[in-house]
């Protein structure tokens, strides 16, 4: 089934190409950038292959397993065979340049009743090739992009058709515009000031309050905020890595969620001394136990997010993390993750942050990192080294 015109694949190609030389300034003729793509997106994969290929990138493309494989894989294999690496795999990775994702699953639901420790372990083992990559993107090496083509599964679990489901992508990432990728700079520049606002004033604590949730997290020293950066196709959100030791309080994820399988619901996590000490969800608790406790990182905040309404045009639920990340609606969204941190977020030399000075400075390491969704109305405030409190967000939108 087409789900886009051939203009519009397209225009969603050199959106995603706009994002991996954004992500990566220094791309040139020749570097190697690995395209990954669901067999499903297929269609929009052969044609981002194409264009690289025209820029003279050296592409290497790889089809990702099926869910059926995928499912043999953690069903079957035992604990050693989930802890293999590929011979060669450290060094491919650390030689790639650039990495483009094509997200676009047939099932969302196929590991279901797969234990979760089985997941934990590979996530654990791979964690060193994404370690690679973070150093590598430190030192202006590697750049990384994403997006999701629309399939039927997406659909069904969004209670969209496939053409309504494809017509919210298309809305989102502006694929009927004349040229998204020039509108996407125009949002990076005007997302620029917004930054730059909030890493001026000199944030100590940040205050989240909702019908559901009163939530602080300390920003920690040396730290800026991100996004729009590039990274994902879409993208509105503005987070940082905060100082995990300073999180407390009652975060509530009113979106759902699906994650290895699981469909969550209505997750609450009560934060004490920077740790979940308590973890509840309507649906999918007791997985959502099992991921927190993968390591001690994983009960731990990695990522605090908040997206402007004006930017971002997704407006409903899209069984998709890129976009109900990004989700703008009536009171734009805040999103937390637990898990691992973003090293990026360090306001000096990244390639000089260590990981003994990562650990001083209160940055998260864990093999997790999953994005929880709050679309409340909501009220932010920040108390500032100053002593003044200055209310940053409110009513979805930046108080700039």
């Amino acid at each position: 089934m087409k789900v886009f015109s051939k203009l519009q694949l397209e225009k969603y190609a050199d959106a995603l190409i706009w994002g991996l030389t954004t992500a990566n300034k220094n791309l040139k003729k020749y570097d190697t950038v690995l395209v990954r793509c669901d067999l499903e997106g297929r269609e929009l994969g052969e044609i981002v292959q194409r264009k690289l290929v025209q820029r003279k990138f050296n592409v290497v493309f790889r089809f990702l397993n099926t869910p059926g494989l995928e499912r043999s894989f953690y069903e079957f294999s035992d604990d050693r065979q989930r802890a293999f690496l590929a011979a060669g795999d450290k060094e491919f990775y650390g030689k790639l340049n650039g990495n483009v994702y094509i997200h676009a699953p047939s099932s969302l639901t196929n590991l279901k009743g797969i234990d979760t420790k089985r997941q934990s372990q590979v996530a654990i083992a791979r964690k060193p090739l994404l370690e690679i990559m973070d150093k590598n993107e430190a030192q202006g090496r590697f750049g990384w992009t994403l997006c999701t083509f629309p399939t039927e599964e997406l659909a069904k679990q969004a209670r969209l058709s496939v053409k309504e489901y494809a017509a919210q992508v298309a809305k989102a990432c502006y694929l009927n515009e004349p040229d998204p990728a020039k509108k996407w700079g125009r949002i990076f520049k005007e997302t620029m000031a917004i930054k730059n606002w909030l890493n001026g004033l000199g944030m100590d604590v940040i205050r989240t309050e909702s019908a559901s949730m009163d939530f602080e997290i300390k920003v920690g020293e040396r730290r800026r905020f991100l996004g729009v950066s590039g990274h994902n196709i879409p993208s509105f959100e503005i987070f940082t890595s905060p100082d995990w030791r300073g999180t407390r309080g009652v975060y509530y994820a009113n979106l759902p969620a699906f994650r290895g399988g699981n469909y969550v619901e209505k997750i609450k996590l009560e934060f004490r001394d920077g740790r979940a000490v308590k973890i509840s969800a309507a649906k999918g608790g007791e997985y959502v136990k099992k991921i927190m406790a993968t390591d001690r990182g994983a009960a731990q905040l990695g990522e605090y997010s908040l997206t402007d309404r004006r930017f971002s045009r997704i407006d409903r639920f899209m069984a998709d993390t890129l976009f109900d990340e990004n989700h703008g609606g009536r009171f734009g969204n805040c999103h937390v993750a637990v898990g691992s941190s973003y090293a990026d977020t360090y306001a000096g030399d990244v390639s000089k942050l260590g990981r003994d000075l990562r650990k001083e400075l209160g940055y998260n390491d864990s093999a997790v990192h999953w994005d929880l969704i709050n679309t409340e109305d909501k009220k932010v405030t920040a108390a500032l080294k100053s002593g003044k409190k200055v209310t940053i967000y409110e009513k979805g939108q930046f108080k700039y």
